[in-house]
This record gives C-alpha cells, structure tokens and sequence, in this order.
C-alpha cells in the first residue's frame, strides 16, 4: 500500500507585457501544464504559492488560477527580489501536493524565457 506525500512542484514562464490578460494568460498556461506534466488533480493542491518580479503590477497572479478550478485552495502572491540581471516580467508558481509520486518522479515546468531558469530541468 503506497501514502501519499507532501510534495512541492515548480514553475515560471514569463509574460512578454504587464497587462491582466498577458498576466491571467501565462499563469493559467502553467499552471495547467505543472497539473498535466505530474498528473496531478486539482483536489490533491493543498496550496499554491505565486511570486512575480517588480515588474508585474497589473494582476494577481492568484485571480487567474481561481478562474481555471483553484478558487477553493489556498493561494497566496508575493514580490520577487528585485535582483539586477534578473529575468524580466517572470512569474514563478511553487504548488504544494498531496501524491503517491516519490520526490525524483516530480517535473518541474518552466515555460517561454523561464526555460532558461533551469534548463536543466525544463522539458
């Protein structure tokens, strides 16, 4: 019999303006794609954490997950420090799970220019 876990999964992407829908639309794309990669079920999200750079100021990026199913889990947004060099207009999603899938079984999703983030782990 297999119990399942905590685990946590990771995401950017990047928007190429700051605008609501450019904001709601690259969310929503990773956060649907961070579901499918790892087969996870909206009803195993114990919560969701959503960062975006100083340059993201026009959304939440909570307010586009709860319009694609998340409108009953915990979502919570905070500023990026604001590093010099740092990947422009870039959001980054950390979901908490609960999954029978062992730790090295969890894919990490990194979409647009967030992929060179980590390359090592983008697919």
């Amino acid at each position: 019999m297999t119990s399942s876990m905590i685990r946590a999964i990771r995401g950017a992407t990047t928007t190429e303006i700051d605008t609501p829908e450019a904001i709601h639309d690259a969310v929503q794309e990773l956060l649907r794609a961070m579901l499918e990669t790892n087969n996870i079920v909206i009803d195993s999200v114990v919560n969701v954490f959503f960062t975006s750079t100083s340059d993201l100021v026009s959304a939440f990026p909570a307010t586009a997950a709860r319009s694609v199913g998340f409108a009953d889990v915990p979502l919570m947004c905070a500023s990026e420090i604001a590093v010099p060099g740092s990947l422009p207009r870039c959001l980054r999603i950390m979901m908490v799970v609960s999954t029978e899938r062992d730790r090295s079984e969890i894919r990490h999703v990194y979409l647009r220019q967030a992929v060179s983030l980590r390359d090592d782990l983008a697919k």
